[in-house]
């Protein structure tokens, strides 16, 4: 079995879409599938981390981006999830480089990712469970942030009452 990466996000603000950082105005998002076509600009020379070709590739795993309802075409997050026989795993998940460090344009990508994979995990009769694993000086800051429980070494659940939080969050109102 591959080592499984390391969550690595920081969830910087749990808000009900995305939120400017400069303006304060929130924008309602959109996640979808992603397409082999849409990654050409989601590269490790523009600043993202991960060979998101790769993880698209993979039979196991389906590939979502996050984008605003009014911009489609702007990729804001995108999240990797493996659909699990009780519960949906977490394999990826990374802020555009435009919405990281102290200069992010946007808050609440990851906890608006991390909604949806407790959506998904609901919408298949899992309950919002979610499980990852994270890097150990992360474990605290996601227990706090997404209500998430540490199991053992750097594993991690979103238990069901916390996943159905995320989701009345994020995509209660929805239309």
């Amino acid at each position: 079995m591959a080592k499984q990466k390391q969550i690595d996000v920081w969830i910087d603000k749990l808000t009900n879409s995305i939120e400017n950082t400069i303006s304060g105005e929130s924008f309602p998002t959109v996640i979808s599938l992603v397409t082999y076509s849409e990654l050409k600009s989601v590269t490790k020379t523009k600043g993202w981390n991960f060979n998101w070709k790769a993880e698209l590739k993979k039979n196991d795993h389906q590939v979502y981006k996050l984008t605003t309802r009014d911009n489609p075409t702007i990729i804001h997050g995108l999240i990797s999830l493996k659909l699990e026989e009780d519960h949906v795993f977490v394999s990826i998940i990374e802020n555009a480089p435009f919405n990281i460090g102290k200069t992010k344009l946007y808050k609440g990508v990851p906890a608006n990712l991390f909604a949806y994979a407790c959506k998904v995990s609901w919408d298949l009769g899992n309950q919002g469970s979610v499980a990852f694993v994270s890097k150990t000086r992360l474990i605290e800051h996601y227990e706090q942030s997404l209500g998430a429980v540490h199991l053992g070494n750097q594993r991690m659940v979103i238990l069901p009452m916390d996943g159905l939080n995320l989701i009345r969050r994020y995509f209660l109102n929805q239309k």
